[in-house]
């Protein structure tokens, strides 16, 4: 009996053996889904860790791909660049396309009206290269156009003093081609001078490989920076001191002047006037940025450079009301060019040599 039960296990054994031999797949079945399981747990692993790693570094490549944040400070300036270069395109357009409008006085204003047209244009095109095309090269020649337009403003403003005392002090010579002369050498020497000032940046005057010496405004170095501001400083008082004489003369002229020659004395005392509108404005506008220069350095927050840049810039913007657009005879033309005509209370005075 024990002998019939033990033939009968391994017989069914063997048959379970044969059944197995006889299905190979089965294992390579079980086989491949196991190595499926582990290659998909390990995909799993793998995918959570890259998934981790994606995660961890995102930060960096947000920031590298997070759009660039525009400064207000930067488009206050090139809002101001665009008003500046409109202001100052129509009062070329209008001395250009005006003939009558040639004499030494309108030379200088049209000289003083590009040169703010120049800063307002590089106010823009600095806005545009700071945010697009920020390399070395279009830096200095941005830099260089702001240092060349704006110094060429100031010393117009100071050329256009100089021709104010000369009216008055020769007035009697002074509508002649000799004044002329002196005029147009007078506007080459200032645009010469700041075109040399403008190259200085590109020509090595800057701070690009030593930080350090930086001054308020990259890439101008401070020592540039305060030889810059102590001319400003300079050129202000010989305006100033202009400006006394101007005052002298004039009011011995309004007390020679008859009463019957009363528009004569309204005259002076009005070009008076303006001189010290021009004066106080020119003075708001660039002084604390002057001073600023030579104090300040790179390491001081940008905020401040900002503040004392804007009003500078902004005396472009006055410019043109004090120098063009009050003028009888440019109003006369601007009216002439928008509506074809001149109203009928407008009143055009002869321009006399004391009138600013």
């Amino acid at each position: 009996m024990l002998q019939h039960l033990l033939t009968s296990e391994f017989q069914r054994l063997g048959s379970v053996s044969r059944f197995l031999r006889g299905r190979p797949m089965i294992h390579s079945l079980a086989a491949a889904m196991s190595n499926q399981l582990q290659n998909t747990s390990s995909l799993s692993t793998a995918g959570t860790w890259n998934l981790l790693d994606v995660r961890n570094s995102s930060p960096v490549r947000t920031a590298e791909l997070r759009p660039l944040s525009v400064s207000p400070w930067d488009i206050a300036l090139c809002v101001t660049g665009t008003l500046i270069s409109c202001e100052n395109a129509i009062v070329i357009a209008i001395l250009f396309y005006t003939p009558t409008l040639r004499a030494p006085m309108f030379i200088l204003i049209g000289s003083l009206a590009f040169a703010d047209l120049l800063a307002g244009l590089g106010l823009i095109l600095n806005f545009v290269f700071i945010y697009m095309l920020n390399t070395e090269f279009v830096t200095l020649i941005s830099v260089g156009l702001l240092i060349a337009a704006f110094s060429a403003s100031v010393l117009n403003i100071l050329a256009i003093t100089v021709d104010r005392y000369l009216s008055l002090y020769n007035a009697l010579t002074y509508h002649t081609e000799r004044t002329v002369t002196f005029t147009y050498v007078m506007v080459v020497l200032i645009w010469l001078v700041c075109i040399i000032l403008g190259l200085l940046p590109v020509l090595g005057w800057n701070c690009l490989r030593d930080e350090a010496s930086c001054s308020i405004c990259r890439p101008v170095t401070k020592n540039n920076a305060v030889v810059l501001a102590v001319t400003f400083l300079l050129v202000f008082a010989l305006m100033m001191q202009l400006y006394l004489q101007i005052c002298k003369i004039a009011f011995r002229h309004a007390q020679q002047i008859a009463v019957q020659h009363q528009f004569m004395a309204i005259s002076t005392t009005k070009g008076v006037s303006t001189l010290s509108v021009i004066l106080c404005t020119f003075a708001a506008c660039w002084m604390p940025f002057a001073m600023y220069s030579i104090v300040a350095d790179s390491s001081y927050p940008m905020i401040y450079t900002y503040a004392t840049v804007l009003p500078a810039t902004c005396n472009s913007v006055i410019n043109p009301i004090i120098y063009a657009y009050r003028n009888p005879d440019i109003q006369k033309s601007l009216w002439l060019a928008c509506c074809g005509c001149v109203p009928s209370n407008f009143s055009l005075r002869p321009r006399t040599s004391s009138d600013v």
